[in-house]
């Protein structure tokens, strides 16, 4: 007997060969029927007896395509059409598209081995791609995912392609980049040319997937060193592309877990301890931030002699984002790059690559971009459209469509004006691919009235705008991403700075509640003075007079073995005069305070270099007693571990020592308070999030304390615990809130 049954898949299916699997799994139940994309994700219709369909939607999920991500599958009734055969239809564009988005992804192995086939008609072809990996999101203009709608429209298929892309049975079956050499786009440079510069000591852009790279040997000193002078980068870490997994394990030390990370099909960079020194490429900085080759470019190079270790940075000058368009790149490139490796296929938008460990408490992701974006993390209890812009340090932005929650790329900090206008691009390529009316739209934006992503919601023509609370936002980041509504949680979030209630600056925060109920600031850190306001950050002497200003009996600081900057007394001088003084109750600044007490008395180069080269020293240390840190009414006291601090550096004790004694006074310090409020709130959860928790030493230490007590430690996962994540917590507290209004 037949029966007919219409089936609705959403999730990732969309760019992931998922078409032709169908195709393919209805041809072997001898089913008859269609598949066809739809703004939604993917429509099927079934013809044939029950046993063939039950067996069909099995393995529909069962045996899907690696890439596929499926969140629902919807089978009902239907009426017979008396079809004999199975088809792939062409796309429907009716409707808002919800469908999602694939994130780009590696060159498989099956391509890999074609392009080194000399045999093979696509033998050395630096575009090889299919069903199974290639481009996505950095090709992708328009839904749905079809070739007329991505970068590859301008290049015609020719037999070749045009044969394997029409029929079901072949590999690249609907791959809409497909191209080969006859067809398909150049690099304008042979790959064997730009190894052999590489080998030279030369500094090559590089196009990739989602922008250019700046690549060099990253065992050439000089070179490292030219590159840093040229791109005006002082000191932050540099990520090395290694050739292969081997040459991996010789460098670090690195876990299987690491190994999980490094190899999935996100490609990121991942943070793994070194066990070699590579001069200039990660300067006081015992990790190594690893990539291994996602493009069939990267193995080309390889492959023609390029060196086995190679920095590959984001092509631009420090801070700036990274350079995607050719004309761009060769402007802004120019007096850093001694040659460019330029491809003629467009990259619709620049998609930085991501940055990962395998951490304590799991996988962390600290940027979150390439290989990642823009899937969707979350699904939110709303049915509106939402639209979270997120904040103005590692700014990302939170598209929410029918419940689903899509997160950008990383899109840097918005003080740059660069990255300004990319934020502003993401916000319209969004909202305009997902086909969202400005007039349905609900605006999320931080309290903070001068950030600049806030003044942007302001100016949308949104009619409706949200403003969320900073370390609020932080927390909710992680229950949207455990889609944990009503879980009673304390929660903690500790950054460097964020717009409080009170419109102090917030960094040390202990919530109480629930994300139906709202968070309820329980405790936080002691407020010091903050003087000179965001100049602090900047310089950790400015920031420590801030905090050693409250403790009394302090050694001379402008002595041995201090030796602070005049900055100090001026800060000091500010303070007492009350100009340009702000509060604060900032974790992030409490270490950057003791960093500068035990030697880190330089500007800062990039964001978070003294709490960095703080957990760096410690880690050189043995385990140490902590110093208190305790809990004063509804504050923790900064001012006792600060002291001790101060007097140990007086006596002479190792440096290392004490950042490690201090470590694990914060540690000890935040564990006493969360369970003090677990047990005062009736709750046995505690969330962690901010840019503090990158600290993997602080992870570590809380969750021996913490864990053993029975108390569970929850974290970010999907989005970074920095503010690459607000803007997830920020749609999910409006979006809880509409729900409940």
């Amino acid at each position: 007997m037949t029966i007919a049954r219409s089936v609705r898949v959403r999730g990732l299916v969309q760019g992931v060969g998922f078409r032709p699997f169908v195709f393919r799994l209805a041809r072997a139940n001898s089913l008859a029927g269609w598949v066809l994309n739809e703004p939604h994700g993917v429509d099927i219709h079934l013809e044939g007896a029950l046993p063939s369909l039950q067996a069909f939607l099995r393995d529909l999920e069962r045996q899907a395509p690696p890439a596929a991500r499926i969140t629902a599958v919807e089978v009902d009734p239907t009426e017979q059409a008396g079809l004999r055969d199975f088809t792939i239809r062409e796309s429907q564009a009716s409707g808002r598209p919800t469908v999602r988005i694939s994130p780009d992804l590696p060159v498989c192995d099956d391509c890999l081995a074609e392009m080194f086939d000399p045999a093979n008609p696509r033998f050395g072809y630096p575009y090889i791609n299919c069903t199974n990996c290639g481009p996505r999101y950095s090709v992708i203009e328009s839904l749905p995912y079809d070739r007329a709608n991505t970068t590859m429209k301008r290049w015609p298929m020719d037999a070749l392609c045009s044969s394997q892309y029409s029929d079901p049975f072949d590999r690249r079956f609907h791959a809409q980049p497909i191209a080969c050499s006859n067809c398909g786009p150049q690099y304008q440079m042979e790959p064997a040319t730009a190894a052999q510069l590489l080998r030279d000591g030369r500094i090559v852009a590089i196009k990739g997937i989602g922008g250019y790279h700046l690549a060099c040997d990253a065992t050439n000193a000089a070179a490292v060193q030219a590159l840093r002078e040229r791109k005006f980068r002082k000191e932050k870490p540099f990520a090395v592309m290694v050739r292969n997994i081997d040459i991996a394990r010789k460098l670090t030390d690195i876990s299987p877990e690491s190994e999980v990370l490094l190899t999935s099909t996100a490609r990121p960079i991942v943070l793994v301890p070194s066990k070699v020194e590579l001069p200039g490429v990660a300067p006081g900085n015992s990790e190594l931030g690893l990539l291994l080759p996602y493009a069939p470019l990267h193995h080309l190079l390889f492959a023609a002699g390029a060196p086995e270790v190679l920095v590959m940075t984001s092509a631009n000058r420090s801070s700036e984002p990274i350079a995607y368009e050719d004309d761009a790149a060769r402007e802004q490139l120019s007096g850093i790059a001694d040659a460019f490796l330029i491809g003629q296929r467009p990259i619709a938008r620049r998609v930085d690559d991501s940055v990962a460990r395998a951490g304590v408490l799991g996988p962390m992701i600290l940027r979150r971009s390439r290989g990642y974006a823009p899937g969707a993390v979350a699904r939110l209890p709303i049915d509106r459209p939402l639209l979270a812009v997120g904040a103005d340090l590692k700014n990302t932005i939170t598209l929410v469509v029918d419940g689903q929650a899509f997160v950008s790329q990383h899109i840097g900090d918005l003080d740059h004006y660069a990255s300004l206008q990319s934020f502003e691009q993401t916000i319209r390529d969004l909202v305009s691919m997902y086909e969202v009316s400005w007039n349905d739209l609900l605006v999320v934006h931080d309290l903070h009235p001068q950030y600049a992503s806030t003044v942007h919601a302001r100016q949308l023509p949104s009619p409706e705008k949200l403003g969320v609370q900073h370390h609020r936002a932080h927390i909710a980041s992680v229950l949207a991403e455990k889609e944990a509504w009503d879980e009673r949680v304390i929660g903690v979030s500790f950054d460097g700075t964020g717009y409080g209630d009170d419109e102090s600056v917030w960094g040390g925060e202990f919530f109480a509640g629930t994300m139906t109920e709202g968070f309820r600031r329980v405790m936080h850190l002691r407020t010091a003075a903050l003087p000179g306001g965001d100049a602090s950050a900047r310089h950790p002497v400015q920031c420590a007079a801030g905090f050693l200003s409250q403790i009394d009996e302090l050694p001379e600081l402008t002595e041995p073995p201090f030796r602070f900057s005049r900055r100090y007394r001026d800060a000091l001088q500010l303070i007492d005069k009350k100009i340009r003084t702000f509060e604060t109750t900032s974790i992030g600044r409490l270490f950057d305070a003791a960093a500068a007490v035990l030697g880190f008395t330089r500007e800062i180069s990039f964001e978070g270099q003294a709490s960095i080269w703080l957990e760096e020293l410690a880690r050189t240390a043995d385990a140490s007693d902590a110093y208190p840190f305790p809990i004063d009414g509804g504050t923790l006291d900064f001012r006792p571990l600060l002291s001790s601090v101060a007097q140990d550096r007086l006596r002479g004790k190792e440096p290392a020592t004490i950042a490690r004694a201090f470590q694990l006074g914060v540690a000890q310090g935040l564990s006493a308070a969360a369970s003090m409020l677990c047990e005062i709130h009736g709750v046995r959860t505690v969330v962690l999030s901010g840019g503090v928790f990158q600290n993997e030493m602080l992870l570590r230490d809380t969750k021996a304390i913490l864990e053993p007590a029975g108390i569970r430690i929850w974290t970010n996962a999907a989005v970074p615990p920095n503010d690459g994540g607000v803007s997830l917590g920020q749609a999910a507290l409006a979006a809880v809130g509409v729900q409940h209004a």
